[in-house]
């Protein structure tokens, strides 16, 4: 059996930088990644890269930018007047800005001046290379 789109499939898998540093693996959490095949519950090449495996298969793959986290967007980076942030903020401190639905789009405090705080509200893999090994365990 292949995994099709709509398939609820659980894989293994193991997320690296070009560099080869691993930024994420499914034996880090103690157990098989679950999820739709084609549902975009997971970055769009990674999806389309388990369509048509089978149970037991494995494989390497590169992601360019554009198949993962995109690329960075100006647009998500923004400056804020430093009163707006409590004293003990700092360079590379991660925050929550908060959006009307009342959830928080995580961004990162990239610099702080005299008057200003910027921060990256980008995705932190925006722009990155990534390699993922993965291997089908079960088609439920």
């Amino acid at each position: 059996m292949v995994v099709k789109k709509g398939n609820k499939i659980k894989v293994e898998y193991r997320g690296s930088f070009e560099s080869g540093e691993v930024f994420d693996a499914s034996e880090r959490h103690g157990q098989a990644l679950e999820f739709e095949a084609g549902a975009g519950m997971v970055v769009p090449g990674f999806d389309a890269a388990v369509i048509g495996m089978e149970v037991g298969e494995e494989k390497t793959f590169t992601l360019q930018p554009e198949e993962a986290y995109g690329m960075p967007d100006e647009r998500g980076i923004q400056k804020v007047p430093k009163e707006s942030f409590p004293p003990e903020a700092k360079e590379g401190m991660m925050i929550g800005i908060p959006l009307p639905n009342g959830q928080q789009l995580p961004a990162i405090i990239t610099k702080i001046d005299e008057k200003e705080v910027t921060i990256d509200m980008n995705h932190p893999m925006a722009g990155k290379v990534l390699v993922f090994w993965i291997k089908v365990v079960e088609i439920l």
